[in-house]
């Protein structure tokens, strides 16, 4: 591991001894303003949401052919069915509820590497909402636009891993009135439709607590990262994963002790991060990953490489405040941007990083607690009522064409 070299004297000098090293950074700082009070929002009593009750293959037979979907990053939409199952929010009659929630668990079709397929994705969510149309009054009477969806997949309802087809597919035909809760997020991009809700990757909650250091450890690392800089396998020309942004920190950076990074995942992952002061989130195949969640977890600043990506909980969680945006093109400088930030702006992030309510956001535990990003899909879905007039169709209005899409999503599933 590299340590953070003295080479910015005045720099570390104030951060490093004065601010990491004494127990500053285990302050924490309320977020201000409206922000602060939308974290902490209760939906409880400001919404009903009835759960459709489908047949076991959408969901729990799935699960049960392969367990290993509990613990992927798309894990969400099984967690946000067991919350909904219990949740005080939960009506049984239709009649009353506010939204209507199907549990299909259309990312849990694993490779035996443990990456999701999503090439049954859209003939199994047309499945499920047939099914609900056709058993139940209330789809045809909005179409979908009071019902939600949970699409954690890489591109969410486009449902592909490759950026260029899931553009090319577009958001599911059926899917188009709905609100979607996906982790995706891009502005002006096909895959994000309006109104949809951004959400968080599942993160291990008991996982990353079994690897808490005490807080008052010194942040010796400079910048941190581990991960792939090139996919090989599936970019093998090199430029499009990542639209070149990793390979250009790997190529600027690889011999610079102020960054320790690689691509080896070593057992102190966790530990490492509590030990840095930034962690970098470039952009993957989609621009989110599960880096995000745990370097908010692990209160190291999150330097965020993506351009125009759309965060999760971004009425709730002050991003500007408690990251640092490098635009793609920027990345050779990294060094320059980073080193240059104030020590006393990089404490203020580190105290709101602090702030249990913002990583509290950024977890699905089981069980829920208050706060959790449970909670705050909830608050979303709460702040989107009273529907607007335009939700309920007219006698005989049709607005979604069932037989559009791509010919082998039509096909049964």
């Amino acid at each position: 591991m590299r340590i953070w070299k003295l080479g910015f004297a005045g720099f570390l000098v104030a951060a490093f001894v004065v601010g990491f090293g004494s127990g500053e950074q285990a302050r924490t700082e309320r977020i201000s303003g409206s922000a602060g009070d939308v974290l902490d929002d209760d939906p409880v009593g400001r919404l009903k949401v009835f759960v459709y009750e489908l047949p076991s293959k959408y969901n729990k037979k799935i699960l049960q052919k392969d367990p290993r979907c509990l613990n992927h990053m798309f894990a969400a939409e099984i967690f946000m069915h067991r919350f909904l199952l219990s949740s005080p929010v939960r009506t049984l009659n239709p009649e009353e509820a506010d939204w209507f929630y199907t549990p299909v668990y259309t990312t849990c079709d694993l490779t035996p590497n443990g990456l999701p397929l999503p090439f049954k994705s859209p003939r199994m969510m047309r499945s499920a909402i047939q099914l609900i149309s056709s058993n139940w009054p209330y789809w045809n009477r909005t179409e979908g636009a009071d019902h939600f969806f949970v699409v954690p997949h890489d591109f969410g309802a486009c449902f592909h891993y490759q950026e260029e087809k899931a553009i090319e597919r577009g958001t599911l035909r059926m899917l188009q009135r709905a609100t979607l809760v996906q982790t995706f997020g891009q502005k002006n991009h096909v895959c994000l439709k309006e109104g949809a809700i951004t959400v968080p990757p599942y993160a291990p909650p008991q996982k990353m607590q079994t690897h808490l250091i005490p807080e008052k450890t010194p942040r010796s690392i400079f910048v941190y990262f581990r991960g792939l800089f090139y996919d090989v396998g599936n970019d093998p020309e090199g430029g499009y994963y990542a639209r070149g942004a990793r390979a250009a920190v790997w190529e600027n950076f690889k011999d610079n002790p102020l960054f320790d990074i690689s691509t080896e995942h070593p057992t102190t992952y966790y530990e490492d991060m509590q030990r840095a002061v930034f962690c970098l989130c470039p952009l993957g195949w989609a621009p989110w990953s599960p880096r995000l969640v745990e370097a908010v977890i692990f209160g190291c600043i999150p330097v965020i490489i993506a351009d125009d990506i759309v965060l999760p909980f971004a009425d709730a969680i002050p991003w500007e405040e408690i990251g640092v945006f490098v635009d793609e093109k920027d990345v050779p400088n990294l060094d320059t941007i980073l080193t240059s930030i104030p020590p006393e702006l990089i404490l203020r992030k580190q105290r709101l990083l602090a702030n249990p309510s913002m990583k509290q956001a950024m977890l699905f535990p089981q069980p829920a607690e208050a706060g959790d990003a449970f909670h705050q899909v909830l608050n979303g879905l709460a702040r989107k009522l009273p529907h607007g007039p335009d939700v309920f169709l007219k006698p005989g209005e049709k607005i979604l064409n069932w037989t559009a899409g791509p010919v082998g999503d039509l096909k049964p599933w």
